[in-house]
């Protein structure tokens, strides 16, 4: 019985650790400024590639994208 105990008691601080790491991160946005908007139109005409683009704005594929798209404009060199 007092093995059953300590086995059960084990088990509930896992679940506890294991709750702990699951955490998430906090998703932190970022506005995109003046400057953003016209690098992003100055390689859409450019018809730089989106993951290029990614890498030099240090945002997501579909963030670029759906900027873009609020923009107006194409986004990619296969377009």
């Amino acid at each position: 019985m007092l093995n059953a105990i300590v086995i059960l008691s084990r088990l509930n601080q896992l679940e506890i650790e294991v709750a702990k790491k699951a955490t998430k991160k906090t998703i932190v946005r970022k506005e995109y400024t003046a400057s953003d908007i016209k690098l992003l139109k100055t390689h859409s005409k450019a018809k730089t590639p989106v993951s290029k683009l990614t890498k030099l704005m240090k945002r997501s594929e579909g963030s670029l994208r759906q900027k873009a798209l609020m923009l107006g404009i194409g986004l990619g060199h296969q377009r």
